[in-house]
């Protein structure tokens, strides 16, 4: 049997605003807040912050390359593909540009 049911996905309200992310990193959680406008992504995480350049490839994608890299790592960017929204989250898919691995997300929408 196939379901009807169709995730909301109205991935216009989440384009801008204030978020926090949380995941599981070496069995420690970490809280990632972060703030996007239309061109960039400030990332506030263990009391650092980082500025990221966002290019929108559509409503629900985007692609975010950090502006001032400190490491090969931080040089790669970061392909993020909105799944569905609800009124305060959102569950998006990330990986590397150009690599095939992917992982979930949620994020929380701040102040709702």
């Amino acid at each position: 049997m196939v379901s009807c049911y169709q995730p909301q996905r109205d991935c216009k309200t989440v384009k801008n605003g204030e978020f926090s992310f949380t995941t599981i990193v070496d069995g420690e959680e970490k809280t990632t807040t972060f703030v996007r406008n239309d061109t960039l992504e400030i990332d506030y995480f263990e009391g650092k912050v980082d500025t990221s350049a966002v290019r929108w490839i559509n409503d629900c994608e985007y692609v975010v390359k950090k502006i001032n890299p400190t490491n090969k790592a931080e040089e790669k960017s970061v392909h993020m593909k909105i799944l569905s929204t609800t009124d305060d989250s959102y569950t998006f898919e990330y990986g590397i540009v150009g690599q095939s691995r992917k992982s979930r997300g949620t994020a929380v929408i701040s102040g709702k």
